[in-house]
């Protein structure tokens, strides 16, 4: 948070350029970030409301999400745990898939940041790239602490959807202490599927093996990465998982029910995800209960929860407001430091009760 005496903060905008230099080079970094930010999401330090979703009648495909959230305030003691200090916020992030026929991204996201003391916003950031980054860094984390939990390493990595969010996945699971073999790809767009094949894990010179369905990927992967954009489950037969692969089901609306009753399912947060037709709500709404849910990833953190190896396991994370502040909060600092944030002079102007500020 900016320095101030006795007025309001310092007004700041960061740039989409300026959040990718403060991101780049860090994914280690960001990871035991997002993995701090868990802890305290765990141990009751953060307040992360529902998530509020703006529909549009004549736009049934779009929509804007609002994800409020706080971290850390009213805990000093937490500021050294590696999660940075105490920040309240919002995310307002879009997803407009008609965009790709205009020829620009489907999403587009901002990020406010207030001051805790005096609730004035000090900063806005673009956002997509830090939803995506702790989107990213979030699976990371969870597949680091449960494949170690299940006491080996994969070596076959399945990309279900190989869009933007599954390169992020890509180069955040590459800093895990894996010695991947191979790697898998599908998607309903053999294009993309190409693509990202070639420019994504090409550099990495692991052979890379394309599936013309996602069947043949999901049993040929000791981990499979969801990112599709599925409304719906077409993961449906439990015998595809047989080999008891590690599933970050990013994506949320993968896996048919049989599936989810079958697995191991750990989640970030339960009151969150079990809502918006995702396969564990789906599967609630199937059994009429939640036992079918083993823990939450702090469970796995505190050893809670003991993660089975013969078994697959789904750890199918929502997305909480809590993460895109923590890695929000770390790229401002990042930016001031480097003289990034761009300041907004006299942004907050009406500071006297009485006196007037000469609008007529």
């Amino acid at each position: 948070m900016p320095e101030q005496q006795g007025g309001p903060p310092q007004f700041a905008v960061v740039p989409g350029a300026a959040v990718q230099r403060c991101l780049a080079g860090n994914r280690s970094e960001i990871i035991d970030l997002v993995e701090a930010a868990y802890r305290r999401h765990g141990r009751g330090e953060t307040v992360n409301p529902p998530s509020y979703f703006l529909r549009f009648p004549d736009r049934p495909t779009a929509r804007i999400i609002a994800l409020p959230a706080s971290v850390g305030a009213g805990t000093p003691e937490a500021a050294d745990d590696g999660a940075g200090g105490a920040v309240d916020g919002i995310k307002w992030i879009s997803s407009f898939p008609t965009n790709l026929e205009r020829g620009i991204p489907r999403a587009s996201a901002v990020l406010l940041l207030n001051d805790p003391a005096t609730g004035y916003p000090y900063a806005c950031l673009e956002a997509s790239v830090i939803s995506a980054v702790r989107t990213a860094a979030s699976a990371a984390a969870a597949a680091r602490r449960i494949t170690t939990a299940r006491g080996g390493r994969p070596r076959r990595i399945g990309f279900l959807g190989s869009g933007l969010i599954a390169r992020f996945l890509h180069e955040y699971l590459a800093e895990l202490d894996w010695d991947i073999e191979e790697y898998h790809v599908h998607d309903l767009d053999e294009t993309y599927a190409e693509s990202f094949a070639r420019q994504v894990l090409g550099p990495t010179g692991r052979p890379v093996r394309l599936h013309g369905t996602a069947e043949a990927l999901v049993r040929a992967s000791d981990v499979v990465v969801c990112a599709t954009t599925a409304a719906t489950p077409h993961l449906t037969d439990p015998d595809w998982f047989s080999h008891h692969p590690l599933v970050l089901h990013v994506s949320l609306r993968d896996l048919g029910t049989d599936v989810i009753l079958d697995s191991v399912n750990i989640v970030d947060d339960v009151d969150h995800v079990l809502k918006a037709d995702t396969s564990v709500h789906l599967a609630e709404q199937r059994t009429g209960g939640r036992e079918f849910l083993h823990g939450t990833f702090h469970d796995v953190l505190t050893g809670a929860l003991a993660v089975p190896a013969d078994r697959t396991v789904v750890f199918s994370p929502f997305g909480l407001g809590v993460l895109d502040l923590a890695v929000g909060a770390h790229v401002h600092r990042a930016a001031v430091a480097a003289g990034d944030a761009v300041p907004i002079g006299g942004f907050f102007h009406e500071m006297d009760r009485h006196q007037s500020a000469g609008v007529s």
